[in-house]
């Protein structure tokens, strides 16, 4: 039966965080998840919650956090914004998560086929749709690599998983630069950020080692 991992999660590092989240993806995609037992969890969170992560990802209804780490209730701390945007909001809310709820570590996630980064791929436009493809353009002028216009859109699968990649760390560095909090809990050591792309083809999360503050 699952046991709640309530090892001492105030001393927990953000590299252990980590761990039991590469872990977790692996039992995800072997189909071997662990036996949960919620209404014992239910109680012991009924009080208190201390998850040991946050993450801000994509609204996209493939793509469940809890699910996709094996993970159970109290464990992570979600926020979920079509093409995983830091607005405002979603960085307030990690700030919580981070300095009041105890959280370890931060995780920016995009996924594969993501339907905002193909939206900001083709400069989409239709209601407050906008404000979420403002938030990802950056991304799309730090790409490089692929030149010619007309292979700068969403109809080049190539073109929109690199954007999806930048669009993370363009995340990442985003709450970094906006969040004074999250910011000196960086500098201090006291909680991680890390960026991550989930490939809904095969359900496997592959971690941004070159992002990881920790």
């Amino acid at each position: 039966m699952y046991k709640h991992p309530l090892l001492d999660r105030d001393k927990m590092t953000a590299r252990e965080a980590l761990d039991i989240l590469i872990e977790g993806n692996h039992r995800f995609i072997t189909d071997r998840e662990q036996d949960k037992d919620f209404k014992s969890l239910i109680q012991i969170t009924k009080d208190k919650q201390h998850p040991f992560s946050s993450f801000l990802s994509c609204s996209d209804s493939r793509a469940p956090v809890e699910l996709l780490f094996d993970q159970a209730l109290g464990d992570v701390f979600s926020v979920r914004l079509a093409g995983n945007i830091a607005s405002d909001k979603a960085i307030g809310s990690l700030e919580f998560g981070s300095k009041y709820l105890g959280s370890k570590l931060i995780v920016v996630m995009g996924h594969s086929s993501c339907g905002a980064v193909k939206a900001a791929c083709d400069d989409f436009k239709d209601g407050h749709i906008g404000e979420i493809i403002n938030l990802i353009k950056p991304s799309i002028r730090h790409e490089k690599t692929i030149t010619d216009p007309a292979q700068r859109n969403s109809k080049n699968s190539d073109f929109v998983e690199k954007i999806c990649a930048l669009n993370v760390k363009y995340q990442i560095e985003t709450i970094i630069r906006c969040s004074d909090i999250i910011d000196d809990m960086l500098q201090t050591k006291q909680i991680g950020i890390v960026g991550a792309v989930y490939d809904i083809s095969n359900g496997k999360v592959d971690f941004l080692e070159d992002t990881f503050i920790g």
